[in-house]
């Protein structure tokens, strides 16, 4: 590689992932362990939720704790969604869900907080809870539904959630590159293999894009009222107001 492609690449790192990275740097060297403390905790109970499952005895009760299954009544399902985020998928191997959540929810807890981590987390396993119903509904002939079968797949895993948290914390902390190939591969997941999960994804994504215009739109009208505030103060010489 050139001097120049090499600093090329240099700089957009640093444009990119520069101030998502310092702030990461910074929590664990400051605080250590007790910055990740609750994805550290996720971590766990999916470890313990893996390890059971995979017993005579243990199967069951898991599939009854955190199992989702569109042909559920619906309560059951809702009830379930917290729990199912921390059950790895049966077909997929552990140590991938295990590495997805102690990365990207780590990076998020540290970067959103957790109110909003979590607060992402379900709301993205919840749209693809409801989408698998309404997909199911919609029927296999449209490019935004399922076939009947779907309705017996189990759906558990924290995929959806990992897709959401990624897209946000990159688009809060302006790595738009990130957050496109992010979002980006999901559909091209969806193109390449049709299937439950991967339509699940993309509800992920239409979940957070609310998610991020709401938060926008939240900034916007604070900072419209700072501004406003700001020159009201200067007009009528008083001092101008602090947000």
């Amino acid at each position: 590689m050139s001097g120049g492609a090499r600093s090329w690449v240099v700089r957009f790192a640093e444009r990119e992932w520069g101030p998502l990275f310092k702030t990461v740097k910074y929590a664990l060297y400051t605080q250590r362990w007790r910055a990740i403390w609750l994805t550290l905790s996720a971590v766990a109970l999916t470890s313990v939720f893996q390890a059971v499952q995979n017993q005579s005895w243990g199967f069951r009760p898991i599939q009854i704790i955190g199992s989702v299954k569109a042909e559920y009544p619906l309560w059951i399902s809702l009830l379930r969604t917290p729990f199912s985020l921390f059950v790895p998928a049966l077909d997929l191997p552990v140590w991938g869900a295990l590495a997805q959540v102690l990365l990207v929810f780590g990076i998020a807890e540290i970067c959103i907080g957790r109110g909003r981590m979590l607060l992402i987390a379900y709301v993205a396993t919840l749209a693809g809870t409801l989408y698998a119903r309404v997909g199911i509904h919609i029927g296999p002939d449209s490019v935004f539904g399922l076939p009947a079968s779907a309705a017996d797949m189990v759906d558990t895993g924290p995929s959806a959630a990992v897709v959401a948290l990624a897209v946000y914390v990159c688009w809060r902390y302006r790595a738009y590159w990130t957050a496109g190939v992010v979002a980006g591969s999901m559909v091209v997941e969806v193109v390449l293999k049709n299937n439950l999960a991967g339509k699940e994804h993309i509800a992920a994504l239409i979940a957070v894009a609310v998610i991020c215009w709401i938060t926008w739109v939240h900034r916007k009208r604070r900072r419209d009222r700072h501004d406003q505030g700001r020159r009201t103060g200067s007009l009528s010489g008083a001092p101008p107001i602090q947000s």
